[in-house]
């Protein structure tokens, strides 16, 4: 083999090299959170949230979806990262009332984080606020029983929910951080306003 042989072997070479290089960089890599059943990937159906005026319409598509036995889910796509992250909404057209203890519920309304109707807190104090609960397995009775419990609930108000996308790429993030895990149980829900009680009237008794 002469040296033109042998370098255009080389060439060769090289760019066989530099192609399967490029498809192993564009490969993505795929995640799904939320995968609490094994049959999600047959009764899933995609929740197109860019799609809704607001809030509201999302959250009504979501419980239909979960009404025909199947489970809404949400795919954000990067450009090496596929995620999908299944959403386990009830139907409520089946449950008159489900009894959910508020030491097991986070709550992320318009991006601001609280706990028990406590204080709000902005999502970059969302690690140390998962951390806690997750972590807590019922030593402190004010934060989470056990970690298979701890449930996020998610809300906006109806067309204040530009930031969703953001928000769910840093919940499923840092709860695989802490975790090592991604079967996360999140819920899309209507914020309810719980009306302040009247207060009570004062009687002035007559002493004369």
């Amino acid at each position: 083999m002469n040296i033109k042989e042998t370098f255009l072997t080389l060439l060769i070479l090289i760019i066989v090299g530099c192609k399967n290089y490029e498809k192993k960089e564009n490969l993505l890599v795929q995640k799904e959170f939320g995968k609490w059943r094994k049959d999600n990937d047959s009764l899933s159906v995609e929740l197109n949230h860019k799609k809704f005026n607001n809030w509201i319409e999302l959250i009504e598509r979501a419980e239909r979806i979960s009404c025909n036995d199947s489970v809404p889910k949400i795919t954000l796509k990067t450009e090496n990262k596929l995620k999908t992250i299944y959403f386990q909404n009830p139907c409520w057209e089946n449950f008159g009332c489900i009894l959910i203890k508020e030491k097991n519920v986070i709550e992320i309304h318009n991006n601001k984080i609280s706990k028990n109707f406590g204080e709000l807190y902005s999502l970059d104090s969302l690690k140390s606020i998962l951390k806690r609960d997750y972590e807590n397995k019922g030593k402190n009775p004010s934060f989470s029983d056990n970690p298979e419990k701890l449930l996020i609930q998610i809300s906006y108000d109806k067309k204040e929910f530009e930031n969703f996308e953001q928000t769910l790429k840093k919940l499923t993030e840092t709860y695989e951080e802490i975790a090592k895990k991604t079967n996360i149980n999140i819920w899309l829900i209507e914020k309810l306003e719980i009306p302040k009680p009247p207060p009570i009237p004062v009687y002035e008794e007559n002493f004369e």
